[in-house]
């Protein structure tokens, strides 16, 4: 029997995104009985499933298994690297003229 966090999550975050088991099933390449299965515990999903239902959700493989309560990575963007070169300039510039 796996993990009842994963079962939990799978099915919850599939009420959240509104759609049925058919559709998310359907969306994932599998039947509705199979993803019955994954969301009441009675079969284990391969690491192919989870792969396709982190995408399919947009929530990191930790946040599905139970690992995690952070539903995606905090990755900074290109905008957070800019905001960082233009503090630095303008602590190279206060440093420059301090010297």
């Amino acid at each position: 029997m796996q993990d009842q966090q994963f079962c939990a999550n799978l099915s919850r975050l599939r009420r959240e995104k509104g759609v049925s088991q058919r559709k998310a099933a359907s969306d994932l390449h599998i039947s509705q009985a199979l993803l019955s299965h994954y969301e009441n515990g009675a079969r284990e999903p391969g690491l192919a499933f989870v792969c396709r239902a982190c995408d399919y959700y947009g929530v990191t493989a930790d946040f599905l298994l139970g690992r995690t309560g952070e539903r995606s990575e905090t990755r900074p963007g290109p905008d957070t690297f800019r905001q960082l070169a233009s503090q630095l300039r303008q602590i190279a510039e206060q440093a420059e003229r301090y010297i």
